[in-house]
């Protein structure tokens, strides 16, 4: 698949702008817009000419590719990334198996958990619980998710070796200085109101919050390094 960055000169006067595009697809999928195609080019899915003057191109093949990734999304709920690897496959001349459909209003609701629940899944004491929602480690609730059970299970373990949940209160206080650099590096894209940068925006921060994941991984495993040598 070429790439979206290296936009391809415009050779003849037979391809399609972007409003001769929306004009094709849009009877197919009413919500289509112009920012929603730039999106979609931005994510790699289709790479228009460009003609001198720097406006988008679209061939037929390009018309195609939009149909397919746009009908993947509606009728088969797939994300963006496992589009461009499906259509990877049909670029490289595999033969992709059938995306699975998981239609949203199908998919098992997630666990909730009562106080009495989630104390007696993670095996925890009420005081670690107590604990951990009043240093802010947890977040009280009347119901809590798997995601709570998980960290209130690590909580647990480190109990075990004198680690309580008012030692790693700062831990807290680091993600919320993390989240709050993702959200300055991302705030371009926030301020704008249109969809594409939105999503754009949705795509990256994860993507982010992952690299600063890694170094501190780095930081943590050099330290562990110094410390029992």
């Amino acid at each position: 698949m070429a790439s979206a960055s290296a936009p391809r000169r415009a050779a003849n006067g037979g391809a399609l702008s972007i409003g001769q595009v929306l004009a094709r697809l849009s009877a197919e999928f009413p919500g289509l817009t112009a920012s929603k195609l730039r999106f979609l080019e931005v994510q790699g899915i289709v790479t228009p000419l460009r003609t001198e003057s720097g406006y988008r191109k679209f061939t037929l093949d390009d018309v195609e590719r939009l149909r397919l990734a746009l009908t993947l999304q509606r009728d088969h709920y797939l994300p963006l990334a496992r589009i461009r690897e499906y259509m990877a496959d049909v670029d490289a001349g595999r033969a992709p198996s059938a995306p699975v459909s998981v239609p949203p209003s199908i998919t098992p609701a997630p666990r909730r958990y009562r106080r009495d629940e989630l104390l007696r899944s993670a095996a925890a004491s009420p005081q670690l619980l107590n604990d951990a929602i009043s240093t802010g480690v947890i977040a009280a609730s009347d119901s809590y998710t798997d995601q709570t059970l998980a960290v209130l299970r690590s909580l647990v373990a480190l109990e075990r070796h004198g680690i309580e949940p008012r030692h790693i209160r700062t831990l807290r206080q680091s993600v919320d200085r993390e989240v709050a650099l993702i959200e300055s590096a991302l705030a371009p894209l926030l301020r704008r109101t249109d969809a594409a940068s939105r999503g754009r925006a949705g795509e990256l921060a994860p993507e982010l919050a992952a690299r600063l994941a890694d170094v501190r991984s780095h930081f943590v495993r050099a330290a562990l390094e110094r410390l029992v040598r």
